[in-house]
């Protein structure tokens, strides 16, 4: 048992999201062949836990096959580093901008502030497409009055595609297309991202300057391949701002920071910030707690993008398919295109800090 050995065995083992070997693809890492044992670090270019746990066990499963069952092996699995990921992929070629919109828990107003950010964007003329991620719970549908709606095929160089569905000018995708309103979607992890990954390497979306993407709550497998699979520009993290929500809006930014996954946090936004009856514009109820998320993103460093109101237009507009950001000079409207205008600023900051790098 050699070194040149172990390689070669190693070489029969395929990375599956690449195709290709993982020793040329330069996975393999710290490698020391001792007597009767091994020692080896192996990257997967998908850092979720089921996809390292599978190339663990595909490489023991090979080097024991031709080494014999007794052998020592201590095999290390990461996820492939950020900067590296990049390099193997190449999707999405002609959208200038893809951005998550992201939350440590559910019911924070997520969907919602993904829905009005693409609305504003298409109000100042920007090409714009929305992934509804939220696999288990899609609402784009609803929010863009599409429900019902199924996506056409097109026609791409020879490869048939699917074409998104589009409302107000902007290009939607949703699982909730493909299932019934009514159904539960009781999907194990991996089927849910190979669902999710099929919306962007399936779909032709044609040349875009923003591409969001509403990702479901938490921070899990869907998560992790997304960042693998499509090359994040940016992140918007969404929460409200009492205590319990800001503890997980904290975990969802720590997240993105982790090497492995490493996208850039756009900034932060406070959905529910106070509520505003319609009897008295001029009042202000600080119900869930005042300046929560703006004072998480001072603390840690990152943008605060801007307060969301809790007014009861905000729902119903979701409800009758048209995005608040839609109506003219409420004070909701006004908000979200304040939001827009400084989402638009600190993502061309990001790219042109990205740039100074380079």
């Amino acid at each position: 048992m050699t070194r040149e050995s172990v390689l070669e065995v190693l070489g029969s083992i395929l990375e599956p999201d690449l195709k290709k070997d993982i020793v040329s693809l330069n996975f393999v890492e710290e490698l020391s062949v001792e007597t009767g044992r091994i020692v080896l670090t192996v990257y997967a270019s998908n850092p979720a836990l089921h996809a390292r746990k599978r190339m663990q066990e595909a490489v023991e499963f090979n080097l024991r096959r031709v080494f014999g069952q007794d052998l020592e092996i201590a095999c290390t699995v990461k996820g492939l580093p950020a900067e590296s990921r990049n390099e193997h992929r190449k999707i999405l070629p002609e959208v200038k901008h893809i951005i998550a919109v992201a939350s440590g828990k559910g019911g924070v107003g997520k969907s919602t502030v993904t829905a009005n950010l693409a609305g504003g964007l298409a109000k100042l003329g920007f090409k714009v497409g929305i992934v509804d991620g939220d696999i288990y719970g899609p609402s784009m549908p609803t929010m863009f009055d599409v429900v019902g709606e199924r996506p056409t095929m097109i026609d791409v160089d020879g490869k048939a595609l699917i074409n998104p569905v589009m409302s107000y000018g902007i290009k939607i995708l949703s699982i909730g297309f493909f299932t019934n309103q009514d159904e539960a979607v009781v999907w194990r992890g991996p089927m849910a991202s190979k669902a999710l990954t099929q919306l962007f390497t399936d779909a032709y979306w044609g040349e875009l300057d923003y591409l969001l993407i509403d990702l479901p709550p938490g921070t899990g497998d869907i998560h992790l391949s997304l960042v693998q699979t499509v090359p994040l520009d940016g992140v918007v993290i969404v929460s409200t701002p009492q205590e319990v929500a800001l503890a997980d809006a904290r975990k969802g930014v720590q997240m993105f920071k982790l090497d492995t996954i490493n996208v850039p946090i756009v900034g932060l936004v406070e959905n529910m910030a106070w509520f505003t009856p319609a009897e008295l514009p001029d009042n202000k109820y600080f119900i869930f707690g005042r300046d929560g998320v703006k004072n998480l993103a001072a603390g840690m460093g990152e943008t605060f993008l801007g307060h969301i109101p809790l007014v009861q237009s905000v729902c119903e507009s979701g409800d009758a398919g048209r995005p608040a950001v839609f109506q003219e000079n409420t004070p909701t409207s006004m908000a979200f295109e304040e939001l827009v205008r400084i989402f638009v600023l600190e993502v061309n900051a990001l790219k042109a800090r990205k740039a100074l790098k380079a």
